[in-house]
């Protein structure tokens, strides 16, 4: 995939809390949450695809890109108060809210914690209930951030994102990720994958409570976020629904995006048809 350039942004600006976002487009507003290491520029193909029907909100997570160092130990609740400050600021009652693997676990905390604020969820790649061996591998990981290195993994995470050895035709994107990753702040990064290792049962027992119209959608080949826990998290919520897109990975915001457009864009339409029929009632 050729590295894409956004279309001109409407509107950027820095809230008070010092979080860094960009708006295009008009039309109901959408907000994408990325993951850990990554930062807004990260979901040019989402607002390309998005941007000609919809407001497309993106921003820096604490502790990534221009915004600032989430607290020494976070919680999912800080990083949806961050989203909930931007809608604040942008004088938005309701968005679609959709975040990708880390991302995905605060749109989740976000929808269960401020329903009316939501007019969907969509949880891409997320992590759910680990096994033993997963939990085990993510928490070594953090132990080797903490006791310092030049960079935070960024070959090994790669690798699990795009495969061993990455394939060409994969490589142009792998290079966009790998500049993003190195350009993190380290101190951002420790402190939001250390909560994301730990967060991966954060909802467990709570995701029955969700309020709005969910998606919970992976990749076949996701070794870390996989079918599985996208599955189990689909069935724990009421009418939720469930798509595993074939022969992607974790990083299939970027390698999938037709196929992820291809699902999102009826999923919204229902929920906004939903949203309007409620509101006529």
């Amino acid at each position: 995939m050729p590295e894409l350039q956004p279309p001109p942004a409407r509107e950027r600006g820095v809230l008070a809390d010092g979080t860094s976002y960009a708006l295009y487009g008009q039309g109901t507003p959408i907000v994408f949450i990325h993951g850990v290491g990554m930062q807004q520029d990260v979901w040019v193909p989402q607002i390309i695809g998005f941007v000609r029907e919809h407001t497309v909100i993106t921003f820096d997570m604490l502790g990534h890109g221009q915004s600032p160092l989430p607290s020494e130990q976070p919680t999912l609740a800080e990083y949806a108060e961050q989203v909930r400050r931007l809608l604040d600021h942008l004088n938005v009652i309701k968005a679609h809210i959709v975040g990708h693997s880390m991302g995905a676990l605060v749109a989740l905390e976000f929808a269960l914690r401020a329903p009316e604020r939501c007019l969907s969820v969509t949880a891409l790649n997320a992590v759910y209930c680990r096994s033993q061996e997963q939990l085990e591998s993510v928490k070594g990981r953090v132990r080797s951030l903490q006791m310092g290195g030049a960079e935070p993994g960024v070959d090994a995470t790669l690798a699990r994102w795009f495969g061993d050895p990455i394939p060409p035709y994969l490589d142009t994107t792998a290079q966009l990720c790998r500049r993003l990753l190195s350009g993190v702040n380290r101190q951002g990064y420790l402190r939001t994958y250390a909560l994301f290792a730990n967060s991966d049962r954060a909802h467990e027992g709570r995701l029955d409570q969700l309020q709005v119209p969910s998606l919970f959608m992976t990749g076949e080949f996701d070794p870390n976020s996989t079918p599985a826990m996208s599955e189990a998290m689909a069935a724990a919520v009421p009418g939720a629904c469930f798509r595993v897109l074939a022969g992607e990975r974790h990083m299939m915001s970027l390698t999938g995006a037709p196929q992820v457009h291809a699902e999102l864009h009826p999923f919204l339409g229902a929920a906004e048809a939903r949203a309007n029929n409620l509101e006529a009632a």
